[in-house]
Formats: structure tokens, C-alpha cells, sequence
């Protein structure tokens, strides 16, 4: 191979695929390689078979839950805002084309020890069984504030500047609960921990914005799913990469990073040959060890435990929906990170009818891993089987740009896409000499294809 690539991608997680097409678009001469067989990579979606190879090797799979190809079960299950960015990436890129979406039916918030319906706009705010009478009309009031702000015009900011001011202040001002403003920060916001508090509320302002946007595109809920699971996301991106030139190998063992005298990226080593680029860009598994390199470019910030469960089922006090996002608030369950549960079902293609498969994740805490995820467990009803990883969370100890070498962060435990979209922009910034990813705007009637 003595090819000259200007990017080598290693990996195909959805962030790497965003990247490689992105790339290609841009004119870029890309080669994306894989030592799996499947494209994914660590959030990649499974049949039936393969579900249980990869967590009980030699078990054969039960046969009276339908047919192996009924099955495309997410490793790591995200949903995507209707509105959000990575939305926007897929019609700004066309991938849409390849891609069908069904919306997930409702968006739940665990509180005071029963599952509630997260209101999203003032009228959901003031049915909701989340508050009391009073409280409705103070949260009320809040989102009225959100919904009518407008920075140019003073008279809608109640003497707060949303630049400055920490988002506590903002909460103060309305007079919110702590448990009001659990589920706006952490089921509405999306916040991963309670830190967001102390910075400036522009910031929760855009996210709530996001949250009460996506919510009125479709109704029901704010977040919508590929049919045949979140896998199908990095082969539609890759599809496109191929297009625009981007050569695709899976099955290829990458056995050294290599680099020059300066320490620079110089190619990636498979067997016994050299392809050589002049950046490469992966996720964290594929620079556990660089040569020539005395420090670490990796390092494990944190560890994540998911449970895949496989129910008869949907969840109770869901209103018999066949998908949901429902996230449980640090606070309610007196821990420093939230659980997330998701839930999809045979209507979204990835599994038989009548079986639903749910998700619980949440970021690791103490030696008991399994232990920390029996809040969430307990809300599911019986479940008729189990299977439960631990992962380490993973990020890039540099920049990258001395190397040349752009690491891409692990998959975290929300269930969401859209810190996913904040490290597509991250790594686009620094393999591109810190230019901004401007996605070009389409024809507004461009959504991603829904199915009702």
C-alpha cells in the first residue's frame, strides 16, 4: 500500500463515521479501517446470536423469543433530539437518504419514588403530576420567562443576564424546588451532575430551548430512533464517506501507530504493511500504546455499567408506550450521577413483536457496579434475561496536534446523542487547526423521514 491518505480513521463508532464523511465532503482523501467485522464499534447493534456470543460465548440463544434477524439490540442505545446537532449532520450530509426514524413515544423523570411524565411547555407544566398547585405556577412562570426571552430585548429578562449569571440564580428567582429543578436540569437540560448550577445559565437556556423545540417538531416526545438501531447511523455515514472517495476496510488488524523521529504521526502498521496519511483520527482503544511515546495518549476517567435487558413487556407506569427515555436524577436515588433507562420495542425494528428491549446505564460509583443500577432495574417489571458490562470511559490526554494524532472519547452513559455531537465538533476543531464545524443549511422542509 503506498497509497498517501490525508486521514486514517480508526474505528467506526458513530463519532468516527460523523467525522469520515464530514472529512470526505470536504474534499479529503480518507481511509477507514476496523479490526472488527461489524460496523459500530463499541456501539454497534447485535442480532440475536451475536447478543449472546458476546456475553455468554458458546450459549445458544433461547428460541422462544423470535427469529435471530428479528433482533438489532444496541450495545450502547442512544436517542437523537429531533432538533439537535446531530440531526442537523445528517440532512446537512444527506445520510437521511439511507436512514428511516420513528419517534420515541414519551420522556419520563423518576421523583419522590414514582415515574413521572416530563413537562416540556407551560401547559404540560401546569397538568403535571411532578408539582403542586403553587409550584405549577412558579414553573409556569419559568418557562414563559425561557420561551419569551429574546437577548435584544431587555424587557424579557427580568434583570437577569443570562451570560453572567449561574443557572442557581436563575432557578432562585422563580422560586423553583430542588426537585423542579432536577428534572429540568438533568431530564429537560440533560445534565450529567449538578455542576451546571454554577455556571452561567446561557448554557441550560439553550439546552432547555433544544429540549422544548425538539418536543413541539413531532409531539409525544423530543427524541426520535433509527428503525433497525443506532448501528445503522455509522454505516449511513459511511456510505456517504464512500461516495465522496473514503475507502472502507473492516476485519483489519491495526497493529502499530506509527510514528517519525518528531514524534509525529508518519502511518498506521497492519501485518506487514504501511499505510501512510498525514493525520489519524480513532477512538481510544486503538492508541492504548503508541511507540516512541513515554506518556500515555489515553487515560480512563471514569467506568460505566450497563445492563441490556430483554422484557415481555413495556415498562409499567409508562402508559404501555413502546419506547421511552426515562432518566432517574442523581438526588432521588442519593448518588452523584444519573441512571438512565431507555426502551425500545418490536415497532422499531430491533427486536420481535411483543419483546422490548431496555437499558440501563449509569456512570460507576463503588465496587458493587451491578448494585448501583437496582433503582433503575426495579422500575423494569420482570425481566426475562440480563446482560450487564462494565466499561472504562476513555479521553485523549493531549490535543493531538503536536502528533497529528486526534483521539476520539469513549461512549458515556447518558442515553442521548448529544455529547457524541460535542466531541464531533471537539476533534473536527483540532485535526482542522481549530476551525469551527459550520454545517451549511439546507432547504428547511429537509427533516429526517419519520415514521408515525
Amino acid at each position: 500500500m503506498d497509497e498517501h491518505y490525508d486521514a486514517i480513521i480508526l474505528g467506526t463508532g458513530l463519532t468516527e463515521c460523523v467525522l469520515s464523511a464530514l472529512l470526505s465532503v470536504d474534499g479529503k482523501k480518507v481511509l477507514h479501517m476496523d479490526r472488527n467485522q461489524y460496523y459500530g464499534g463499541e456501539g454497534a447493534s447485535l442480532n440475536l446470536t451475536q447478543l449472546y456470543e458476546k456475553f455468554r460465548p458458546g450459549s445458544a440463544p433461547p428460541t422462544d423469543i423470535g427469529r435471530d434477524r428479528d433482533y438489532a439490540v444496541d450495545l450502547i442505545p442512544k436517542f437523537m433530539m429531533a432538533n439537535g446537532e446531530l440531526t442537523k449532520m445528517l440532512v446537512h450530509t444527506d445520510v437521511t437518504r439511507y436512514l428511516e426514524f420513528k419517534q420515541i413515544a414519551a420522556s419520563y423523570v423518576y421523583r419522590d419514588g414514582r415515574i413521572a411524565k416530563v413537562p416540556a411547555t407551560e401547559m404540560e407544566a401546569v397538568r403535571s403530576s411532578l408539582m403542586g398547585l403553587f409550584e405549577k405556577r412558579r414553573a409556569k412562570k419559568f418557562f414563559e420567562f425561557l420561551q419569551n426571552w429574546k437577548d435584544d430585548d431587555p424587557a424579557t429578562h427580568q434583570g437577569l443576564n443570562i451570560d453572567d449569571v449561574p443557572m442557581t440564580k436563575v432557578f432562585d428567582h422563580f422560586g423553583l424546588e430542588p426537585g423542579t429543578r432536577d428534572f429540568i436540569g438533568h431530564a429537560m437540560a440533560l445534565h450529567l451532575d449538578d455542576s451546571y448550577m454554577q455556571r452561567p445559565a446561557r448554557e441550560t437556556y439553550d439546552r432547555i430551548i433544544l429540549y422544548t423545540s425538539s418536543m413541539a417538531r413531532y409531539g409525544k416526545s423530543p427524541y426520535i430512533y433509527p428503525l433497525y438501531g443506532m448501528g445503522e447511523l455509522p454505516q449511513g455515514f459511511a456510505r456517504l464517506s464512500a461516495i465522496y472517495g473514503g475507502t472502507y476496510m473492516l476485519d483489519k488488524p491495526v497493529d502499530e501507530i506509527v510514528t517519525g523521529d518528531d514524534g509525529k504521526f508518519v502511518g498506521v502498521r497492519s501485518g506487514d504493511e504501511t499505510v501512510k496519511a498525514d493525520m489519524v483520527i480513532g477512538d481510544p482503544s486503538y492508541f492504548a500504546n503508541v511507540k516512541g511515546k513515554s506518556e500515555p495518549m489515553v487515560r480512563e476517567t471514569a467506568k460505566v455499567v450497563r445492563a441490556i435487558c430483554l422484557l415481555k413487556h413495556p415498562i409499567p407506569n409508562t402508559d404501555n408506550s413502546d419506547s421511552v427515555q426515562l432518566i432517574i436524577p442523581q438526588n432521588q436515588v442519593g448518588r452523584k450521577h444519573d441512571i438512565y433507562i431507555s426502551e425500545v420495542s418490536g415497532a422499531h425494528n430491533v427486536c420481535a413483536r411483543d419483546v422490548y428491549v431496555a437499558q440501563v446505564s449509569t456512570v460507576v460509583e463503588t465496587s458493587t457496579p451491578e448494585l448501583e443500577l437496582r433503582p433503575g432495574l426495579e422500575l423494569l417489571g420482570p425481566i426475562y434475561d440480563k446482560f450487564v458490562s462494565i466499561s472504562a470511559l476513555e479521553e485523549p490526554t493531549t490535543e493531538g496536534t503536536a502528533e497529528n494524532i486526534f483521539i476520539t472519547r469513549s461512549l458515556d452513559a447518558t442515553s442521548h446523542v448529544e455529547t457524541i455531537v460535542e466531541d464531533v465538533h471537539n476533534v473536527w476543531k483540532r485535526a482542522t487547526g481549530g476551525k469551527d464545524l459550520v454545517l451549511k443549511s439546507r432547504a428547511p422542509d429537509e427533516g429526517a423521514q419519520i415514521q408515525e
